[in-house]
């Protein structure tokens, strides 16, 4: 019997893969950097989302469900979101403007992580309701001569840890060399960082021992974190953009506020996102939703469903670059096409799957790192190495389904493609009746002219022979 592989994570601290061993394995805790709620999410803010979902899921599988806590927070309170507020509702108060953008676009962010099938986290705190654990560590930094007042702001005086930068790899007297001091005289260092910062009247703000103001963007996780994970936790996870300044700073806050050596064990994140070759903008025109790509036809013409886009983000290692392209969502909708057709065939209960019956090369690439490309290419030579008569083993299925895929009955799979297609069921049964009504009369001529029109609609048939009655039918499919 082969002895179970331990699980490896690549640690941006140590710039090295490492075997994972929690502080507890009764209570595995992992922080992930959600978001601020000021516009719709776009793909490359799937990426994260996905990723430490399977991350979150392996974790569970390991561990137990019960023994697992997942902290993805959502930022409310920036000055983007004030900006956004003004613009989009000019003739309400500021706050219930505000109100309204943080609401709707939260609510956006939830429903499409829902779809992308992800997990929901164990908790998903806002800024807004950890106001006071904010201002609690901001008095330590100050009482611990790490933090201080000045021109109307709270900062964090980077001078006073000695290895800030050290995730980064960012040396201090290097970012102070290309400093322009004189922009913010008040600063004793120019990489110093705001903490907290005074509100006029018409922005929002709370009373602190500092005056009516409200936070900066770092001290928000540092707060939220320590408040549902405590003071040093396992993993803390996010998107490569965040390394310098947000998480680097996060660490400078957390750690010297109290005075611990870490602030999570692991740093992980995942590689940038490109559209079709170009960096992602709206001025060049490619700047994509998420729910852009699931309710509209913005991106290559149609709608995709949320499976499609999970298969398609999940076969590139996250830790690389991936180039989101039409071809790519194309590529992976086929796919899942191939492997619903194959557990229709395979008649597999998916209610009754047990939960260790796992592929043991997929689960062997799964925990070194997450090789999600190495795991689903192993899926491809479980699904793609049957014809349509040779049964799926269960634990196939077991591991697709363990990180997000699979997740419907065939049934269900064709009926979401259709709805979003806008399918005319009615007249693909009427064509599929007429097609039959000619081969029984051999008029080959005309059933291979509806064949053809079906092909057209993006609808693929097979036929069969009842075993018993010898009947002809006709199942069909989507295939675009």
């Amino acid at each position: 019997m082969t002895s179970t592989p331990p699980l490896k994570l690549y640690n941006t601290l140590t710039c090295s893969k490492q075997d994972f061993l929690p502080l507890d394995p009764a209570n595995v805790r992992m922080y992930v950097c959600g978001p601020t709620v000021y516009d719709f999410a776009h793909i490359g803010n799937a990426r994260p989302v996905i990723v430490f979902d399977v991350l979150f899921r392996l974790l569970r599988h390991i561990f137990g469900a019960e023994h697992v806590t997942y902290v993805r927070n959502i930022t409310d309170v920036d000055d983007k979101i004030n900006a956004r507020a003004a613009q989009d509702f000019p003739g309400l108060p500021l706050n219930d403007a505000i109100r309204a953008v943080t609401e709707t676009t939260a609510a956006r962010f939830q429903a499409d992580a829902k779809a992308l099938g992800c997990l929901e986290p164990t908790r998903e705190p806002r800024a807004t309701d950890n106001i006071a654990e904010m201002i609690a560590i901001i008095g330590k930094l100050i009482a611990g001569g790490h933090a201080y007042a000045a021109a109307g702001e709270v900062l964090f005086s980077v001078g006073s840890m000695p290895d800030y930068g050290r995730l980064s790899g960012r040396r201090l007297d290097e970012q102070q060399a290309g400093a322009r001091v004189a922009v913010e005289a008040h600063k004793r260092n120019p990489a110093d960082f705001v903490l907290w910062k005074l509100s006029a009247e018409n922005e929002p703000g709370w009373e602190s021992p500092w005056g009516r103001g409200r936070p900066g963007w770092h001290i928000e996780c540092s707060a939220m974190s320590h408040r549902y994970l405590g003071e040093t936790f396992d993993i803390h996870g996010g998107g490569l953009d965040l390394i310098f300044p947000h998480h680097e700073n996060e660490i400078a806050q957390s750690r010297c506020a109290f005075g611990t050596g870490a602030m999570a064990n692991i740093w992980m994140h995942n590689g940038f996102l490109r559209v079709e070759g170009e960096k992602m903008s709206k001025s060049l025109g490619n700047f994509v939703t998420i729910s852009d790509l699931l309710e509209t036809e913005k991106f290559g013409g149609r709608k995709w469903p949320g499976e499609v886009l999970r298969l398609a983000m999940l076969k590139t290692h996250y830790r690389q670059p991936i180039d989101w392209t039409v071809k790519a969502l194309e590529e992976a909708e086929r796919t899942l096409d191939k492997w619903y057709l194959k557990l229709r065939q395979s008649n597999i209960d998916i209610n009754a799957l047990p939960d260790d019956d796992l592929d043991e090369e997929f689960m062997g690439a799964l925990r070194d790192d997450l090789n999600l490309a190495e795991a689903i290419a192993q899926l491809y030579a479980v699904f793609g190495d049957r014809d349509m008569h040779q049964s799926l083993p269960a634990s196939g299925l077991a591991s697709a389904r363990l990180i997000g895929l699979l997740q419907h009955t065939p049934n269900e799979w064709e009926e979401m493609k259709r709805g979003r297609l806008n399918l005319d069921t009615n007249k693909i049964g009427s064509l599929i009746t007429a097609r039959l009504a000619a081969r029984a009369a051999k008029n080959f001529t005309e059933s291979d002219r509806i064949r053809d029109e079906l092909v057209a609609l993006g609808i693929q048939i097979q036929d069969s022979k009842d075993p018993v009655t010898g009947e002809l039918k006709t199942v069909w499919e989507v295939k675009r």
